[in-house]
């Protein structure tokens, strides 16, 4: 049995959810979103909640199971609440500002790195080292956040580059004489 699969997903006021064959749709204060389970698994709505069970025993059911529970439950947080991601940017002369809807990165390279911002995300740098993405959709958001970081990961001797704020960087000493 699944643990994450057995629990109801609770639907907050202001939410709302319809089910419609394996396709579920979930409309809240912030935004809507839906989500096509396999066929593997049952969706059911009753009284503010979801239900999620699957359709037989086979490994496959029961790995949709517990992942379909948790996208419907993240879908829920983002229409009510959203997702927020935050990077930090270490190293002289880094820095990022935001230019319309283009994140502008000066990173060290001999060109400046123009990052489109997706459709549904919004970004800012409050502070040129400092860059937050926030949107809905929980795996756009990691996305995103992992594409802007993957211009210049953090170096494990002086630390240079662009990581999570709550990111432990394991630093490494350098060359004795």
């Amino acid at each position: 049995m699944s643990r994450i699969g057995k629990k109801p997903v609770e639907l907050p006021s202001g939410v709302t959810a319809s089910v419609s064959g394996q396709t579920i749709e979930i409309k809240g204060p912030k935004d809507t979103q839906s989500f096509t389970a396999t066929d593997d698994v049952t969706v059911a709505v009753e009284d503010n909640v979801v239900k999620v069970t699957p359709r037989g025993s086979s490994k496959r059911a029961r790995q949709q199971w517990g992942m379909s529970r948790t996208v419907i439950a993240n879908m829920v947080t983002g229409v009510t609440s959203g997702f927020k991601k935050e990077l930090e940017i270490n190293g002289v002369g880094y820095r990022a500002q935001m230019q319309g809807n283009t994140l502008k990165l000066s990173l060290g390279l001999s060109h400046e790195v123009n990052f489109e911002v997706p459709k549904g995300i919004t970004v800012t740098a409050p502070k040129p080292t400092q860059i937050i993405v926030e949107g809905t959709d929980n795996q756009l958001v990691g996305q995103v956040a992992a594409n802007i970081r993957e211009w210049r990961k953090p170096e494990p001797y002086k630390g240079k580059g662009i990581k999570y704020v709550d990111e432990y960087i394991f630093r490494k000493e350098g060359k004795k004489k």
